[in-house]
């Protein structure tokens, strides 16, 4: 299980993936994990959330945490729903009312990358 009762992981190594959606989202009135959920639900084809955390390996209370909005939803289980659904992390994170932009700049990322990589090429 990815997810113990208490909606904390299971493995330590894994805890900092929690931060992803961070409190803010949480009181965003466009988050809305319940549409999520229910889409999610849907398209597998499946019964409800018990069944939902199942496929997704998380405990049942971790799902009910999420709608109510006390835990807010993991990069972690975004993979999760990724993999299970085929709907990209984007679509995902847009069916949960999740419009922000990519922290960071991946460009940025490259001209450090690249400046770096120059660095220990002509050293």
């Amino acid at each position: 299980m990815i997810f113990g009762e208490s909606g904390q992981f299971d493995d330590p190594k894994m805890e900092g993936n929690m931060e992803y959606q961070g409190d803010g989202l949480l009181h965003d009135p466009s988050y809305d994990p319940d549409h999520l959920f229910d889409t999610l639900i849907k398209q597998l084809g499946l019964k409800n959330d018990a069944v939902l955390s199942r496929v997704l390996e998380v405990a049942p209370p971790v799902i009910s945490k999420m709608r109510h909005r006390t835990l807010p939803i993991g990069a972690t289980l975004l993979i999760r729903m990724h993999e299970e659904s085929g709907l990209s992390i984007l679509e995902l994170r847009r069916l949960m009312g999740d419009y922000r932009e990519k922290f960071g700049s991946s460009s940025s990322f490259h001209g450090t990358h690249q400046a770096t990589a120059q660095r220990h090429k002509n050293t």
